[in-house]
């Protein structure tokens, strides 16, 4: 007869990590009293706990069965049959009640098991009270005790957040900033939201600055700008004349660019940068506007000829006293007017197209048309970082980064939602890049991420990092998760589809948090990113509830499966279902048929918002 009521059976087999336990008959009845709670016996996920002298060994349940027996045996010896339990030893804790993860010693047949208590579980997920340690709910067997997180390691170590569509995932993502964003307990907070289909705003609004492409002043945006002089050869390279430019014409666009730049440099002298030093990729402002018109006057203008002189001389378009008619504009984009070509024997002089080496004809024009296009403004006419004709802007990068990583809120938002979808995964790299390359240099000062660490969140990041990627996107974030940890960086990697996101990456994220998901590859493709021997437990994902996950890794004391506290309904996401059928009142279908507006349709679709000016924002709502 077992007198303790805690215990559930003993070892039978140890494989490693995984260990197999047969219950004893008096366990087997599914429900052990323990202090005046009861615990239910054999639930996957749960906890059971082997001691071993001064140390305990704990594990997760992760499958239970009922072994058959023939009926001639079973009648002899046991008339309900064998039960056992398959767990995963995860970690160990002493007698004073301190775990740790790892195992410094494993069992032996013959073992006793114990189901977990309450009073153990608190040892083991640490102190809600300790500042170290970010609530983000409640365990989902036990509501009384807190579901923590450890912040330093869930920010420098990286995390991944992924589930299907519906599960939470958003708003799991929006209490987790909340929480870490907190002015009380971190006052020098940075976060950094990239943000693709503008879902944060609203629940980050009182901890956050939104930096929007098109942003509503109502809501306090901020207009989002990249310099275009920012970004590097390669990125700067695909949004102006694309990737299919020749190596030659390569060469001969590198050599004009840094050309402009060196012009730049000695109308307006740069600290840290001289002419000696100078190259392509070093971010100093030159006009491209400027480049393009010099290269429109070299390569599509017609020139002129006379006698044995070089087609040097542009031919204009010329009124009766020979003035020319329209030289054309850089900063407008307006090339200049120009005289038909006319080779024949009597043309004095003679009028011939270009016969330029360079061949970016289709290429050139192709940049006069993005030059154009306000879509394009946040990254060819950005604001105070726009350069005059002779490269100077009125702004520096230094007050840029000074916007994104010093706002009086700890949390910067960048709305992607208007970026034009040819150049998002280009625009999402070239970001990265800036961010990383400007902290990188910055390590030993106040300013970089040694001393004050920066979380990059991703959102939809399945959409730029799939397995072949490599757009500069990917290139970014392979480089952060795998650097970024030395000099204060950190991703958090959110998406609904993580088989198309790059293994590489997945395995460098030491926290999981794993809500649910449907789909079987992309379960397997968690499982195989998670360095814990925890099969069974993601066995669970397909019925998580809403709002429930799975975390697993350096972030946790131990994988836990958890209930997330959600923010206040005002301070949620964006992306909740629409209601079809509302059962608190007339809404979605059940809703009296109303009058249409769909000229304002128009309206907005032509604007390239999504906010009426017919609609109270919440800032007005708050005044």
């Amino acid at each position: 007869m077992n007198n303790d009521p805690t215990k559930l059976g003993t070892v039978e087999d140890v494989n490693g990590a995984s260990i197999s336990v047969v219950l004893d008959d008096d366990a087997v009845k599914g429900l052990a009293f323990v202090d005046g709670r009861a615990y239910r016996i054999g639930q996957l996920g749960s906890f059971v706990r082997i001691p071993i002298g001064y140390v305990s060994l704990f594990g997760i349940v992760s499958q239970v069965g009922a072994s058959a027996i023939p009926e001639r045996i079973a009648a002899e010896t046991d008339k309900i049959g064998r039960r056992w339990m398959s767990v995963q030893l995860v970690g160990e804790g002493s007698h004073k009640g301190e775990f740790r993860r790892g195992l410094s010693q494993y069992p032996t047949v013959g073992d006793a098991v114990h189901l977990v208590t309450e009073e153990d579980l608190t040892h083991i997920y640490g102190r809600p009270d300790s500042p170290k340690f970010l609530k983000i709910g409640y365990l989902a067997s036990a509501e009384s005790i807190p579901a923590l997180v450890d912040i330093d390691s869930l920010i420098t170590r990286h995390s991944a957040i992924v589930g299907s569509t519906g599960t939470g995932k958003s708003t799991t993502v929006a209490g987790l900033l909340s929480a870490i964003s907190d002015p009380g307990r971190f006052k020098s907070a940075r976060v950094i939201v990239f943000d693709i289909h503008g879902e944060y705003a609203q629940a980050m609004r009182d901890q956050s600055n939104v930096f929007k492409i098109n942003p509503d002043k109502k809501r306090s945006e901020l207009p989002l700008y990249v310099p275009y002089w920012a970004l590097n050869f390669e990125e700067l390279l695909s949004v102006t004349f694309g990737d299919s430019v020749g190596e030659s014409e390569r060469g001969g666009i590198i050599e004009r660019i840094t050309e402009k730049k060196l012009e730049a440099l000695k109308n307006k002298p740069r600290k840290g940068v001289s002419e000696s030093t100078l190259n392509v990729d070093t971010p100093v402002p030159f006009s491209l506007h400027q480049l393009w018109y010099e290269l429109h006057l070299l390569i599509i203008s017609t020139h002129l000829q006379t006698g044995n002189q070089s087609l040097s001389t542009v031919a204009f378009e010329t009124d009766q006293n020979g003035t020319p008619v329209d030289i054309g504009d850089a900063m407008q984009v307006r090339p200049p007017k120009c005289k038909p070509q006319n080779t024949s024997a009597g043309a004095q002089p003679k009028v011939y197209l270009s016969q330029s080496n360079l061949n970016i004809r289709r290429p050139l024009e192709g940049l006069a048309y993005k030059l154009r296009d306000s879509r394009f403004d946040f990254l060819f006419r950005p604001g105070d970082w726009l350069p005059d004709k002779n490269g100077i802007p009125a702004k520096d990068l230094d007050e840029l980064l000074r916007n994104w990583l010093e706002c009086k809120k700890p949390v910067t938002i960048l709305d992607l939602s208007g970026v034009p979808r040819e150049i998002l995964n280009i625009l999402i790299g070239a970001l990265l890049r800036i961010i990383y390359d400007s902290l990188f240099w910055a390590r030993n000062i106040p300013e970089g991420g040694r001393e004050r660490p920066l979380l990059l969140v991703l959102e939809e990041a399945h959409a730029y990092l799939g397995k072949e990627d490599t757009g500069p996107a990917a290139q970014a974030v392979r480089r952060i998760v795998k650097e970024g940890r030395k000099y204060g960086m950190g991703a958090m990697i959110i998406s609904q589809r993580p088989v198309e996101i790059d293994t590489t990456i997945l395995s460098q994220c030491g926290t999981f948090f794993a809500m649910r998901l449907a789909n079987e590859q992309d379960r397997a493709h968690v499982t195989s990113a998670v360095s814990d021997n925890l099969e069974g437990l993601f066995k669970m994902l397909p019925i998580l509830r809403t709002g429930e996950a799975i975390i697993v890794g350096e972030a946790v004391h131990i994988p836990v499966r958890a209930m997330i506290s959600p923010p206040p309904k005002n301070r949620r996401p964006d992306s909740q279902d629409p209601v079809v059928y509302d059962d608190a009142g007339p809404g979605g279908w059940n809703r009296e048929r109303e009058p249409s507006d769909y000229e304002e349709v128009i309206e907005l679709w032509r604007k390239q918002t999504s906010i009426s000016p017919h609609i109270i924002t919440f800032n007005e709502e708050e005044q």
